[in-house]
């Protein structure tokens, strides 16, 4: 190194913007999950097309790693990464103008093709950027970006979902606003013994404000779900099966009527209030019905309307749509637009390498590149995906395995944990945003700690075992924290394990980054690409797979002794990694020559 120039820090820029990238990343990934209830009742959707919504991105993102991977080792990390963002970012935005299903859907999987380079391509700026003894460090930060960019996917979209609901937004119900016509009769007439006797009380008073002629409409369509729900309940019985939440097979609510149903519960919510602020504390409304009941008498006659229609929402969660309805598509438009912004700063920060960089002198470059003679290549333009040997590593084989069974298991957290809280607990969407952010936070600082905890056993068990043991520790440990789960948590015992469970999963990650760049050398792009390939598949089938297992009624034990089973799987596989042997040998490929970006 030349001792007579200080080496210059474009590398830390470099890292830098790679996390804001990762940030965005999972931003656009995962705000998706909090909105899906919304997304589904605005376009009318089955569990099923949730399902099917929802691992979309996974398919595309997972098939659409190797080319991405090898696209980036072809043209550079530069051209690629700002026009995979700028790409990603325009199906987030258009996915706000989504009319039905196929369009979702279409869009979801053109945004996992997108997606699909980024990670690779992050790596490839890991391998070509920072010093060997501090890649795992490195990739724990821009992976720890990522988990940023999953709490504010889970925490901001919960607050921006009733930020984004004008306050014009109608009150009143359209005959698109009521999901299930017979459920909801039978819950206005007919007192159930699990209902809490605020919930009764408040039922009742909603029932007594409709007209005479109203009742009668209401009690005979009440006690038909009433009948049909107790043949089911006695078939579910029969069989052994749970009755809990049990669902009849009813005919759709007749449309004739729907304008008779309408006109009783709008005159509802145009009334005075039917209930007093403190029956508010034993219900589970969203918050701005609380807010707007502690004010009283102050309420203008608009908002007493919107504080109706919230709470007549908390009282019927599956019979009437949410009015947060109005939100998701504003919120898509504004996060497709941050995309603009991040692409930029990746233009600007992220050249192939330090020596293409304006900015970079030759004491950083002589820094980056170490000791790095004795390590797999890094530069030159590769001719190709190395397949076969890909094909022939056992130890890839078992890394992409481990990788699988770990995304089932962590993909609920992404996924499924809104709903969960949702469902099961009945939280409002602020709450549940805000419980949902705490795992990927802990995520975050799992991740941080794990790039320190890799390099460092490195250096104290070697390059194999300073690599493994993270990754199989980490998943025995999470494995552990879902089977606490399934003795029926409060949402604190529950957000507390989800949080164990995304630590210690983001503990063991910057060790697989790592032995993807230790095997990789200039082909890190494509080897990064192929274990992401397989892992995507595993959170590809999570979401249809655990809506299967999770039933209905819903019980969701049965999926967290699905997620703990997948950690343990991935804990096993992963004993049988081996860093210390690369995919290509330096002398099996002749490389072209490297070109600037």
């Amino acid at each position: 190194m030349n001792q007579l120039e200080r080496p210059t820090s474009v590398r830390h820029i470099v890292i830098a913007a790679a996390f804001l990238m990762s940030v965005l990343l999972y931003l656009h990934r995962f705000c998706i999950s909090v909105a899906q209830t919304y997304i589904q009742e605005d376009l009318n959707l089955t569990d099923q097309q949730v399902g099917m919504m929802l691992s979309a991105f996974f398919w595309t993102y997972a098939l659409g790693q190797v080319p991405a991977g090898w696209l980036t080792d072809r043209f550079g990390s530069r051209i690629m990464l700002t026009s995979y963002i700028l790409l990603w970012s325009l199906f987030t935005g258009l996915t706000g103008a989504a009319s039905a299903f196929a369009a979702v859907l279409l869009l979801r999987f053109g945004f996992g093709f997108a997606q699909a380079g980024a990670y690779p391509t992050a790596a490839s700026i890991v391998s070509k950027w920072v010093p060997f003894q501090s890649r795992g460090s490195a990739s724990g930060i821009i992976s720890m970006g990522g988990r940023v960019g999953a709490v504010l996917a889970m925490f901001a979209t919960g607050y921006l979902l009733v930020w984004f609901t004008p306050a014009s937004t109608p009150p009143t119900l359209d005959s698109n606003s009521i999901m299930n016509g017979e459920r909801l009769c039978y819950e206005l007439a007919i007192e159930r013994p699990a209902d809490s006797p605020t919930i009764s009380l408040l039922r009742d008073n909603c029932f007594e404000q409709f007209t005479t002629s109203g009742q009668t409409l209401v009690q005979a369509f009440a006690d038909n779900y009433a009948r049909a729900l107790e043949a089911k309940q006695e078939g579910l019985a029969a069989t052994g099966k749970s009755t809990k939440d049990a669902a009849p097979d009813v005919r759709p609510f007749p449309q004739s009527e729907v304008p008779a149903l309408l006109e009783e519960i709008n005159g509802v919510i145009q009334a005075r209030s039917f209930f007093e602020p403190d029956d508010l504390k034993d219900i589970k409304v969203e918050n701005e019905a609380r807010r707007l009941a502690r004010r009283g008498a102050e309420l203008t006659e608009t908002e007493t309307h919107r504080m109706n229609r919230l709470v007549l929402e908390g009282l019927h969660r599956q019979s009437i749509k949410k009015l947060y309805v109005a939100g998701w598509r504003p919120l898509m438009f504004l996060y497709g637009s941050l995309g603009l912004i991040v692409a930029a700063v990746i233009w600007w920060t992220c050249h192939k390498s330090p020596a293409s960089h304006p900015k970079c002198n030759s004491a950083e470059a002589e820094l980056i590149a170490g000791d790095s003679q004795s390590l797999p290549q890094t530069e030159g333009k590769v001719s190709g995906v190395p397949l076969l040997p890909l094909i022939k590593s056992v130890s890839m084989w078992l890394c992409c395995l481990t990788q699988w069974f770990t995304n089932i298991g962590w993909a609920f957290l992404m996924l499924l944990a809104p709903r969960y809280f949702t469902n099961e607990h009945q939280l409002s969407i602020e709450t549940v945003g805000l419980l949902s952010a705490i795992p990927p936070i802990a995520g975050g600082l799992g991740m941080f700690s794990g790039g320190t905890v890799t390099d460092r056993l490195v250096r104290v068990v070697g390059l194999r075992w300073g690599r493994v043991l993270p990754i199989t520790v980490s998943r025995f440990i999470a494995m552990g924290a879902y089977i606490v789960c399934l003795f029926d948590p409060s949402p604190t015992i529950a957000v507390v394990m989800f949080a164990c469970v995304a630590f210690f999963t983001g503990i063991g990650t910057p060790a697989m980054w790592a032995f993807n760049q230790d095997v990789g050398g200039r082909f890190v792009g494509s080897v990064l690409g192929w274990g992401n390939m397989w892992g995507n598949f595993g959170a590809a089938v999570t979401p249809p797979l655990l809506l299967w297992v999770v039933g209905s009624p819903e019980r969701w034990e049965y999926v967290f002794a699905t997620c703990a089973a997948a950690f343990f799987l991935s804990g096993i596989v992963a004993l049988g990694i081996n860093a210390t042997i690369p995919i290509v040998r330096d002398d099996e490929e002749v490389i072209e020559a490297a070109t600037a970006d």
